[in-house]
């Protein structure tokens, strides 16, 4: 039930594929598994049959995880980004329905379309822009990272965007798709720099990001909420690039990219003398150390996915965020 993006291939030509980029560099063992001797390669990143099979166990660990609000049950399936978010979402769950979800329904991701990139080294990393049977008609894409052969697939980045505006991506004649450094020049900010950029602008505006939900829109509900009668909200935000936080990238078909960054979000809640905060949902409770007097601080990880053009500005096309932590005082 999967479409490849780019020219769709048998899984026995993926592997004459990948054996042709070097010989000394692939073997294929019996079980058909493809096996990566030293870094230096340029190769994909995996094979289209392969990466379904990532997407499969990645579905199957996420759903029984939260029919359980069991973390550990999709532990070795998600890191960085989405593993905050999910990790503390399933924790709020278990510490007020510790039987399980009762309003669990099973997610489904079909109609995939995976874009592979080719690249040295690691970590290794593909894209499945995926159809869900929630969050309405959003392309659901998962981006999957892993360190070595030996290690699970881990799904890494969770992001929403419209089907409009999806880009097109840069492919070779074999569909393989092209991977930008996070330092790569001739693009209206390099990769590694969109974290960081970003939070200034939460933080100051600018004219470096286009207008949008996530940008300008965002900017001004903060700016509203900033200061009630009777209660003070500060917002403080940080960039996240390192490890499973790095930024990734792909080279679309105009000589953009579309970048996968991570950001980090507190607010802070402050009651005026005599005034209370708000009384937190359940959820926040459950993720809450101290006793809430006169603040709360919430924590949030933040996942985002924008088109970086070659000229021109930044579009922040979606964004998942969630609550790690927080603290009463």
């Amino acid at each position: 039930m999967s479409r490849d993006r780019g020219p769709r291939r048998p899984r026995r030509l993926d592997r004459k594929i990948l054996a042709a980029a070097s010989v000394t560099a692939l073997s294929l063992t019996a079980s058909g598994c493809v096996v990566v001797h030293g870094e230096r390669e340029v190769l994909p990143a995996t094979t289209r049959t392969e990466a379904a099979e990532a997407l499969r166990q990645f579905t199957s660990a996420y759903n029984a995880a939260d029919k359980a609000y069991d973390a550990s049950l999709d532990a070795d399936h998600t890191a960085g980004p989405l593993a905050a978010i999910d990790s503390a979402r399933l924790k709020a769950g278990r510490t007020n329905h510790p039987d399980g979800n009762p309003a669990h329904a099973p997610l489904e991701l079909t109609d995939a379309k995976y874009t592979i990139p080719k690249k040295a080294g690691w970590p290794r990393w593909f894209v499945a822009d995926t159809k869900a049977n929630k969050g309405g008609k959003s392309r659901w894409l998962v981006v999957f990272t892993r360190d070595g052969l030996d290690e699970t697939w881990q799904a890494t980045y969770l992001t929403l965007v419209a089907p409009e505006r999806m880009p097109e991506f840069k492919t070779d004649a074999d569909g393989w798709a092209e991977a930008v450094p996070a330092d790569s020049a001739g693009l209206a900010a390099p990769p590694g720099d969109l974290s960081e950029d970003y939070t200034a602008y939460l933080r100051n505006g600018g004219t470096s990001f286009a207008d949008g939900v996530h940008t300008s829109s965002w900017r001004e509900v903060r700016e509203k909420r900033s200061s009630r009668p009777g209660l003070v909200t500060q917002f403080i935000d940080e960039p996240l690039t390192d490890g499973d936080y790095a930024p990734l990238a792909l080279r679309t078909k105009d000589g953009g990219a579309l970048v996968f960054f991570t950001t980090r979000h507190y607010e802070k809640q402050t009651a005026a003398r005599g005034a209370a905060v708000p009384t937190p949902n359940k959820d926040v409770q459950a993720l809450t150390d101290g006793e809430i007097k006169q603040s709360l601080t919430m924590e949030f990880v933040s996942n985002e996915v924008a088109l970086d053009p070659a000229d021109g500005k930044v579009s922040v096309l979606g964004r998942v965020q969630g609550l790690t932590s927080a603290k009463g005082e």
